[in-house]
C-alpha cells in the first residue's frame, strides 16, 4: 500500500494519476497506452514549451521554468499519487511535481530519461536506448501501444462504408518521417509509393495511407504523386476530429510501416497481422543489415544525382554522433527492427512472410502494468473530495479514444 498505510478500516479507491503530454505523438501514445491499460481514472496535463526550454531544463533538472504557463495545464495541489511522463521536455516537470510531495508522488518515465536513473521510481524502456539493468528499470522488447481488439473493430466499423469503393484486400501504409540517422526524404517517399503500390497490385488490393506529425508536406506530395493503385490518403492534422489511424489498422490485411517509428511498429505488430517494414535508407545508410546489390547500383546510376535535402544533413550529423559521441545521447532502433524480424512479427518490405506464424501476444503492456501496480498499489486515504476528483478526472481524450 502506498503512503505507508495499512489500516483495514481504509476504503480503497483508484489513485490520482496525471499523464504528462507534449509535442511528440509517439511519446503521447505510450503514456496514454499505460494510463488506459492501468484502468484507473487519469487526468491529462498538456504542456507547451518555451522556445529556449532546454536552458532551464538542463540547468535546473527539476523545474517548470521551461513551459508556457498560459498555454499549459495548471499544476497545483492536490498532488497526484502517480505521474506518467515521457520525453526530455516533460522529464523536468515530472521531477518538479515529485518535489512538491516527495513521500507520496510516484514517478514513472517511459523511454530514456536524461537525468540519472535513480530520480524516477520506475523507468519503462526498450533496447534502443541501451539502459543498464537496475531495480527501477523495466526492460521491454517493444514500446507500449494503444492497440486493443475492441478499438480496432470499433474504429474500423466507423470507416468501412467510406472505403467501400476501394478493392479489398486493404494494405495500410503508416508513414512517419526522418528520425535520427535515417532520412525520409522525397526519394524515400517515391520508393515507398512505388513499392507499396506494387505490393497492393500483386494481391489485387488497394492502399489505405495515413501520415503522421513528422511527415513533411513535400514528402507527402511526392508519395501521393507516385501511388498508382486505388487508395485513400489521410494527411495528418493536429487535433483532427476523425483520424483514421486505428481504423486503417483494424481494416488492414497487411500493414506497411516506415521503419523510423518504434511506436507505430509496435502498434502494427500488436494487431498480429502481417507487418512489412519499409527501409528509409539505401546502401550504407540502410536500416537493415544488407549490402547494395547490383540492381540497386544500376538504378542509382540511371537516376543520377539528386539535390541534397536538409533531412540528409541532419541524418549525417546524427550518424556522426552515434559513432563518436556518448552512447546516452543516441539510440539504435535497429535493435528493435532485429527483434521484430527475428521473432517473426515483421519482415522487411519485399521479403516473404511465413504463412504459418503463430505468435504470442506482445506482453510489453502487461509487464508495465504489473510493475506500476506493484509500485503504486490502489489504496489511499479516502476523502470525499479526493475520491470525486479521482473519479471525475478521466480525460475527454480517453473517453473518445
Amino acid at each position: 500500500m502506498p503512503h505507508g498505510l495499512t489500516s483495514p478500516d481504509l476504503v480503497t479507491f483508484a489513485p490520482r494519476v496525471w499523464v504528462l503530454t507534449g509535442n511528440k505523438a509517439g511519446d503521447n501514445s505510450q503514456v496514454l497506452a499505460l494510463a488506459e491499460a492501468l484502468g484507473w481514472p487519469f487526468e491529462i496535463k498538456r504542456f507547451v514549451h518555451t522556445r529556449f526550454e532546454i536552458v532551464p531544463n538542463m540547468l535546473l533538472r527539476s523545474t517548470i521554468a521551461g513551459i508556457d504557463r498560459e498555454q499549459s495545464s495548471p499544476l497545483q495541489a492536490p498532488w497526484p499519487d502517480l505521474v506518467i511522463s515521457a520525453g526530455r521536455r516533460n522529464e523536468p516537470i515530472a521531477r518538479w511535481i515529485k518535489k512538491q510531495s516527495p513521500t507520496t508522488v510516484r514517478t514513472v518515465h517511459v523511454g530514456r530519461p536524461w537525468s540519472r536513473l535513480h530520480h524516477f521510481d520506475l523507468i519503462i524502456t526498450t533496447p534502443q536506448y541501451r539502459l543498464p539493468v537496475r531495480p527501477n528499470v523495466l526492460h521491454n522488447q517493444t514500446p507500449l501501444h494503444r492497440v486493443t481488439k475492441d478499438r480496432l473493430v470499433r474504429e474500423g466499423a466507423r470507416w468501412q462504408d467510406r472505403l467501400s469503393h476501394l478493392p479489398r484486400p486493404f494494405v495500410t501504409v503508416v508513414v512517419g518521417g526522418s528520425s535520427g540517422p535515417y532520412s525520409f526524404c522525397t526519394r524515400a517517399a517515391e520508393r515507398l509509393a512505388k513499392e507499396a503500390s506494387y505490393f497492393a497490385r500483386s494481391i489485387g488490393g488497394s492502399l489505405l495511407i495515413t501520415t503522421s506529425a513528422r511527415t513533411s508536406a513535400p514528402t507527402i506530395d511526392v508519395l501521393e504523386q507516385n501511388v498508382d493503385v486505388p487508395h485513400h490518403l489521410f494527411r495528418w492534422e493536429q487535433n483532427a476530429r476523425d483520424n483514421p489511424y486505428f481504423a486503417f489498422l483494424g481494416l488492414a490485411e497487411h500493414i506497411i510501416v516506415t521503419g523510423d517509428s518504434m511506436s507505430m511498429l509496435a502498434e502494427a505488430c500488436a494487431t498480429r497481422k502481417p507487418v512489412h517494414i519499409f527501409d528509409l535508407g539505401e546502401g550504407e545508410n540502410a536500416m537493415r543489415p544488407a549490402t547494395v546489390d547490383a540492381a540497386v547500383a544500376l538504378r542509382r546510376a540511371r537516376e543520377g544525382s539528386r539535390p541534397l535535402e536538409g533531412a540528409h544533413v541532419k541524418a549525417f550529423l546524427y550518424r556522426q554522433m552515434m559513432r563518436f559521441g556518448p552512447q546516452r545521447l543516441s539510440r539504435d532502433i535497429r535493435i528493435i527492427h532485429a527483434y521484430l524480424v527475428d521473432s517473426g512479427r515483421a519482415v522487411w518490405l519485399g521479403d516473404t512472410m511465413t504463412e504459418d506464424r503463430p505468435l504470442p501476444a506482445m506482453d510489453c503492456l502487461d509487464r508495465a502494468v504489473g510493475r506500476v501496480r506493484s509500485l503504486i498499489g490502489a489504496t489511499a486515504p479516502v476523502g470525499e473530495t479526493a475520491f470525486l476528483q479521482s473519479a471525475n478526472s478521466i480525460s475527454p481524450l480517453r473517453r473518445s479514444a
